[in-house]
């Protein structure tokens, strides 16, 4: 007997359409081949200019345990989001929605953020998080961590690289305990939906609309073009251009840019 034909990954189409209008996929368990659609009523977001950076991660980032990097392992880092859970539930990341996600990131909408032992970087891999960005959006779906504080550095830098990228929404989906120490909090479906069509101003047009002003203060990064937001990648390496240019640690920039905006 043949094994049955596994489900196609979900339309990247699809997929995108979903997260502009506030929806996201969920499965019931890993080996579940169906998908449900989620649209909470109370979302939960991290406000870019209000993520917690704690005095013990401060000294995390400046010591430079980890060494960070973009879109270097999605394939890995969704996988190692899917494992097993220390509470031993099961994953909502079935093996479709894996299969899903990382064609969506082959074709420049999902992204990952992975951190690495200092000094190992494509060796094992010790935390990270992933998740979709479109306009001046980022909806992270989940994160990782094979080492203590391993994924609130991936999360650091994620909000770093979304602020110099221009962005303007960090949606976390669900509250937990955990993001809550970091400055997340939790409003309503209709705050989340305005905030969202507000994120995504078309820059097309004559004076390429509320995006426009991102992209002038933000045009350092290679690619950048006038009137539109950078992406995540090329927000991540403005970070580290900038932190060579003062000849500081990427990890002591960083810490010393949420010192200068708490």
């Amino acid at each position: 007997m043949h094994a049955p034909a596994l489900p196609p990954p979900i339309d990247p189409d699809l997929l995108m359409l979903a997260y502009r209008s506030g929806i996201f996929p969920m499965a019931d368990t890993r080996g579940d081949h169906e998908v449900f659609w989620v649209e909470p009523r109370r979302r939960a977001i991290l406000p870019l200019d209000g993520f917690h950076c704690s005095h013990s991660l401060t000294r995390v980032l400046r010591r430079g345990t980890f060494e960070v990097t973009c879109n270097a392992a999605f394939p890995a880092v969704i996988e190692a989001c899917a494992g097993p859970r220390r509470d031993g539930g099961d994953t909502w990341i079935s093996d479709r929605i894996e299969r899903s996600y990382v064609t969506l990131h082959e074709e420049g909408h999902a992204h990952s953020i992975e951190c690495w032992r200092a000094g190992d970087v494509g060796g094992k891999l010790v935390g990270g998080l992933y998740g979709v960005g479109f306009d001046r959006v980022f909806c992270g779906e989940s994160m990782f961590s094979r080492m203590p504080d391993a994924s609130k550095v991936a999360l650091a830098w994620l909000v770093a690289a979304l602020r110099r990228a221009g962005c303007v929404l960090l949606d976390c989906q669900f509250m937990t305990p955990h993001l809550a120490t970091m400055g997340a909090l939790e409003i309503d479906e209709a705050d989340y939906l305005e905030r969202l069509r507000a994120a995504q101003v078309s820059s097309s047009g004559p004076g390429g609309g509320e995006g426009a002003a991102d992209g002038a203060a933000l045009g350092l990064a290679a690619g950048a073009e006038p009137g539109l937001p950078l992406a995540l990648p090329a927000g991540f390496a403005a970070l580290l251009d900038d932190a060579a240019g003062l000849s500081s640690s990427p990890g002591n920039f960083i810490a010393q840019s949420f010192t200068q905006t708490s």
